[in-house]
């Protein structure tokens, strides 16, 4: 008989205590053991003391086996992990920039880069991509890219649920994630797995495997490869102003009425992207140099190709590419309540040689052959040009970007015999991720006919290099019924994050610039010029914990961080344990902490496309120390009274929680409380031509009509450089990083076992896994507010209780896995539909062990095909179901496994 894990995980604040999840998956584990539910585990983080387990811990924390992970059908960890850690959410990104790569992933609803990431204990290096498209709560964020680590390379993995700033550093306030990488000197797995979703589109595979070889007599060689491809998916309806062009007389647009193909016609790509050439390469080795000393190394490499759409550019309304000036739809004359006119460009220049025709109604007769004789004029004279003799179709560009990550890790670590013994731990960490993004059919509206449709932009990459040296001593002390431990330690983290330019087209202010043509990649921009930025910091640490009694354990933190750019802080924590007796045990724990803004976002620049109220405008990002970012800093200044300012983020977390015996079964309840003050992230939005109006009128010029005009305007008056402003012709706001907003969240979470027994000759496992998390946004701040959307996305996007209920069951040669996932209603903030109802998404795998060697697994995700609410407002940009939907929008898929183990 075995025990069944019932975890409910709530959380207006959390009761957190370290329990086991997973248990047995599979007759034959490719992670090695069979970890019953019930049983402690030795964990690594949380901790400084040797052989320390989870149960034992001061802190509240999960631990997880390899075989959690590689009996699902998915190969994306952060899916994963959303699936098995109520509290960890990230949804599909279809039309969000650079976060299409790289998603952005929440823990207990704070941003992504408040947690810190660990691979075998040592700090992983952020991933290249800023989500600028973040949904509101992880607008600004830069985490850990977690998609490049393969399921089949997990030993196990640790979920610290609480602060760890005074121990780890900056990032760790919302909790702590560590994934320990197999450690076997023998035997291996080979997986093959083929997959589709019930659509039929969505097709996927994925070949895998792991082996362990001995180094020498004296230690280990782990290896692990995986290859895959997933097809993107759609998920759309033909947008409304697609119909009414084919309605009008449109036939350039006939083709979009088809959505079934997955081709460049179809209209709007809401939907799943392509993730081609995904190559995982994972390796963890070490070897005993002597009885007291082990050399130990890990890295990875891996590569893969992301590629979704945009937004759907309509030949009607597009500024800066199909529309011109407003005018008067008989005489053609400029009029600020007219129609919008056809843009076109005189291609020798204004007032050289023949003028081009003007004024020409963009949508007279309902299509786009406004009076057929004056375009025809166009058309003929080799002097005009216009998009709307060249792609009268409008046009969807298609987004992505090449992705390439590395690590490489290298310590030595062992034991000074000092009495009790002096351990010690010197590592060195280098790792990279970078990201070359690409973006086809699209135009630099500039370059008229000559531009090409296709550009590299440039490229986004992250590089950091850490150093660590720790201690450990324990020595006896007074009365305490166990040494006092004292841990103490250094690190020196240097990180750089470099901007490479796009090719020359892709950001080209080229010559129909001055007639209102937009410069850039239509889309996504090209980087203007390569740049670097760099940063560092060092950190101290001391670490002191002890069995105080036999029924006492007390333990605490303190750590002094000093960053080159931003200053220095102090953090600390106090975490206790008490066992009154074998059935009940208490813990609490109180800390600070807090989080430094990356040398990214210290100085990034980017301008992308984003819905706003079902509109689509230009939106960039400017660095308060760039000249475009001084003029909104100065702007921002007039208007507000005082200037942003981007520094650390400070946070203060506590927990409280009881573990108990109910008869048979075992409860633990958690409490959790973090409060998170002046949080870095994106500004609210601010409209760039009122910016540029005001300082037009100190230098006493007219009111400009749009931004294009003021930019060209400003820099003939020589208020600004033309060329700090290229690509920002069609922005109409912006925004920058700053220390914005303050926030509350909090949770509860109940976590039981509960015995249980099936059939007589079968082992079960049943876990239950419920979240209920709130977060409030205590102050909008002073300078420059965040809005009340952006406050309704951090308070209501992601849903408030999140479980899931899964039983596995193994029995002769036979397996079986059936997993239901609830998710809460949530508020769809981003295109302003409201509540979205609860779904419930059901999974199931069926395993049979042909021999002791070969397992055939058949399963199904989202069996039932389920779907979220559909949006109200489909038509309007095609999107049929909610972007942000926390469950997806896919609908069920199949898919068939092998599995080859060996020793």
């Amino acid at each position: 008989m075995k025990n069944i894990n019932f975890r409910l995980l709530c959380s207006t604040s959390m009761f957190l205590a370290a329990t086991v999840v997973g248990g047995p998956a599979f007759a034959q584990n490719p992670s090695g053991s069979q970890a019953s539910e019930a049983d402690d585990v030795v964990i690594t983080i949380g901790t400084r003391r040797a052989q320390r387990s989870n149960v034992d811990s001061t802190s509240p924390i999960d631990v997880f086996p390899g075989s959690e992970f590689v009996n699902q059908g998915t190969n994306d960890v952060a899916d994963l992990l959303r699936t098995s850690v109520p509290s960890y959410n990230v949804n599909t990104q279809p039309i969000s920039d650079a976060a299409t790569i790289i998603r952005p992933a929440n823990v207990r609803s704070l941003s992504p880069d408040n947690v810190l990431i660990l691979l075998n204990g040592k700090r992983r290096h952020r991933g290249s991509v800023i989500s600028f498209l973040g949904g509101g709560i992880a607008d600004g964020a830069q985490g850990a890219d977690v998609s490049v680590i393969p399921a089949l390379a997990l030993r196990q993995v640790e979920v610290l649920r609480d602060g760890a700033s005074s121990q780890y550093g900056s990032d760790a306030i919302a909790g702590v994630i560590n994934f320990q990488l197999r450690n076997d000197d023998s035997g291996g797995t080979l997986e093959a797995v083929y997959g589709s979703t019930y659509e039929g589109d969505g097709v996927n595979y994925r070949v895998a495997g792991n082996i362990g070889l001995p180094l020498t007599e004296n230690g280990f060689l782990n290896l692990t490869a995986e290859f895959s491809d997933v097809e993107g998916t759609v998920r759309s309806v033909v947008r409304q102003d697609v119909l009414d062009l084919i309605a009008a007389g449109n036939t350039d647009v006939a083709d979009f009425r088809t959505i079934n193909s997955y081709t460049d016609e179809v209209p709007q790509y809401w939907g799943q992207p392509d993730v081609s050439d995904n190559y995982k390469l994972f390796y963890n080795a070490g070897i005993d140099l002597n009885a007291d000393t082990e050399l130990y190394s890990f890295g990875n490499y891996a590569e893969r190709t992301v590629e979704g759409g945009f937004f759907y550019r309509n030949p009607t309304n597009r500024g800066g590419v199909y529309r011109g000036p407003l005018v008067d739809p008989v005489t053609g004359v400029a009029d600020p309540n007219g129609v919008p006119s056809i843009r076109v460009g005189d291609l020798d220049g204004l007032g050289i040689g023949g003028s081009c025709p003007a004024g020409i109604p963009l949508t007279q007769g309902g299509g786009l052959i406004a009076d057929p004789a004056i375009l025809a004029a166009v058309i003929a004279d080799p002097n005009c040009f216009s998009f709307v003799e060249t792609i009268p179709s409008g046009f969807v560009p298609r987004f992505g970007g090449d992705n390439t990550d590395y690590s490489f890790a290298l310590g030595v670590r062992g034991t000074i015999d000092l009495g009790s013994g002096l351990q010690y731990d010197a590592s060195v960490v280098h790792g990279s991720s970078k990201s070359d993004f690409f973006i086809n059919n699209t135009i630099n509206a500039s370059l008229g006919p000559n531009t090409p449709r296709d550009f590299d932009p440039g490229a986004y990459q992250q590089t950091e290099t850490i150093y660590n040296l720790d201690f450990s001593y324990a020595v006896p002390f007074g009365d305490f019924a166990s040494d006092l431990n004292i841990a103490f330690g250094a690190e020196y983290r240097e990180e750089e994050f470099e901007i490479t330019q796009g090719d020359a087209a892709s950001f080209a202010l080229g010559p129909l610039a001055d007639q209102g043509f937009s410069s850039s990649s239509n889309g996504f921009g090209g980087f203007t010029a390569s740049s670097t930025s760099e940063q560092s910091s060092y950190g101290l640490y001391v670490d002191l914990e002890a069995d105080v009694t036999d029924n006492l354990t007390l333990q605490g933190a303190v750590r002094f961080e000093d960053y080159d750019q931003f200053g220095n802080t102090t953090d600390y924590k106090l975490a206790g344990l008490y066992q009154v007796n074998e059935n009940l045990r208490f813990r609490a724990t109180v800390s600070t902490g807090f989080h430094a803004p990356t040398a990214g976002q210290a100085n990034v620049t980017n301008v992308t496309t984003q819905n706003v109220n079902g509109n689509l405008i230009d939106q960039g990002t400017l660095p308060l120390s760039s000249a475009a970012g001084q003029l909104a800093a100065d702007f921002i200044l007039a208007r507000d009274g005082a200037r942003p300012t981007l520094g650390t983020e400070e946070a203060q977390n506590w927990t409280l929680g009881a573990g108990f015996n109910l008869g048979p079964s075992t409860w633990t309840i958690d409490y959790f409380n973090i409060d998170v003050d002046d949080r870095i992230a994106l500004s609210a939005n601010v409209d760039f031509l009122a910016a540029l109006n005001y300082f037009g009128g100190q230098a006493g010029l007219p009111t400009f009509a749009d931004v294009s005009t003021g930019i060209t305007e400003l820099s003939n008056a020589g208020v600004i450089n033309r060329n700090d402003f290229v690509g920002f012709e069609d922005l109409t706001q912006f925004r920058y990083f700053t220390n914005s907003f303050d926030t509350t969240t909090t949770g509860v979470e109940v976590v039981g076992t509960i015995p249980i027994e099936l059939t007589s000759g079968g082992d079960t496992d049943l876990s239950v896994s419920f979240a209920w998390i709130d977060t409030e946004v205590d102050n909008r701040g002073t300078i420059n507010p965040i809005s009340a959307s952006r406050v309704a996305a951090l308070e209501e996007l992601l849903p408030e209780l999140k479980g899931n209920v899964t039983l596995t069951h193994v029995e002769g040669d036979w397996r079986f896995l059936a997993r239901a996932v609830y998710y809460g209603e949530w508020e769809d903030t981003g295109n302003g539909t409201g509540e979205v109802g609860a779904e419930v998404v059901f999974d199931a795998e069926v395993g049979y062990s042909v021999n002791d060697d070969l397992e055939l697994i058949l399963g199904a995700t989202n069996l039932f095909d389920s779907y979220p609410d559909e949006n109200p407002n489909a038509r309007s940009l095609g999107q049929l179901y909610p972007e942000a939907s926390p469950s997806g929008f896919n609908g069920g898929s199949f898919y068939v496994k092998f599995r080859y183990t060996f020793n």
